[in-house]
């Protein structure tokens, strides 16, 4: 295994609403993701997801816990060291259009980081740019256009030149082809997938869609109600998932032919609860087939059941 680059510990994301009312919208997740690796993470939409890669990238605080970045708590460091730790962790967001300035043209959206960081100037800065778009598979001559006259599937490839102009070490990349047609969505993972290698990349990539997080991840976490539920090796999970959420996710993953597919369909019942007012004891217990009267008095411990699989479920206590 390579060397650890992030590390959480019991990380939570709470928000006030009102005087009375917290949104636990993220609940003590502790996960180690290493260099050049890609960590999947899915879950359904609220389960937090979103959040804990903010956190993660340092657009929000948490409200306890700690992220560690190389062995440092990022909390904790000088302002010089965090401005060069926000160099190195980047994000790419869900939606293109809204994440790029309408009113800059894409030269200058590329080179704001570039700017921010002294990284390039005269003729090195144009030259970054130029390089950039050709290596995520744009023209150069689009410098001086605006982001509303691209594609969504060319927005989302200027953000990731964006994102690529700073130089990180590690990207979040939150949901980034969930707003892409289906035809475009493969292009842009293989794009990630070579930028990984060619740049020595480590993502943590965050998605709905379980075969495109098969097809990119190294290792998966799931999670729900702000809670890591399972967290395994990419064929691991998908051969032999564990948690009841886990397999009934798998079970929904649509099959060319649905009378060759080995895997029962699961259907969950009802709505998943708020993360104001979660259950007591395990989180999922509400709409899980197998619960146990220990689900609702306790909350199932985090522990690795298999070597590299771990799961938080009384099932396997």
């Amino acid at each position: 295994m390579n060397q650890e680059i992030i590390k959480t510990t019991n990380v939570k994301k709470h928000y006030a609403i009102g005087k009375q009312q917290v949104v636990r919208s993220v609940d003590g997740i502790s996960i180690d993701i290493y260099q050049g690796e890609t960590f999947g993470l899915v879950g359904e939409s609220g389960s937090g997801k979103s959040t804990f890669g903010k956190t993660i990238a340092g657009l929000t605080n948490p409200t306890d816990g700690s992220v560690y970045y190389e062995g440092n708590n990022v909390n904790n460091l000088s302002k010089k060291e965090r401005h060069r730790i926000n160099r190195e962790i980047q994000i790419i967001f869900q939606d293109p259009q809204a994440s790029l300035n309408p009113r800059m043209q894409v030269g200058d959206i590329i080179a704001e980081g570039i700017d921010a960081h002294g990284l390039a100037k005269g003729k090195a800065r144009k030259e970054r740019i130029y390089d950039l778009l050709e290596r995520v598979g744009l023209n150069p001559d689009v410098v001086k256009r605006y982001p509303h006259e691209f594609s969504g599937g060319q927005r989302q490839r200027i953000g990731i030149a964006r994102t690529l102009a700073v130089q990180p070490k590690f990207i979040v990349a939150d949901e980034p082809i969930s707003a892409l047609d289906v035809s475009i969505q493969a292009q842009v993972l293989n794009l990630l997938n070579d930028l990984k290698d060619s740049e020595d990349l480590t993502y943590l990539f965050i998605a709905h869609d379980l075969s495109m997080v098969k097809h990119i991840s190294d290792r998966i976490g799931v999670m729900y109600l702000g809670n890591m539920m399972e967290l395994a090796r990419s064929e691991q999970l998908f051969e032999n998932p564990k948690h009841p959420y886990t397999q009934a996710l798998l079970s929904a993953i649509p099959v060319p032919d649905p009378t060759l597919s080995k895997r029962d369909r699961i259907v969950l019942q009802g709505e998943p609860p708020s993360p104001v007012n979660p259950p007591s004891g395990c989180k999922f217990r509400t709409r899980c087939p197998h619960a146990m009267e220990i689900c609702s008095l306790e909350a199932p411990m985090w522990k690795e059941i298999h070597a590299d699989h771990w799961t938080a479920c009384h099932l396997y206590s």
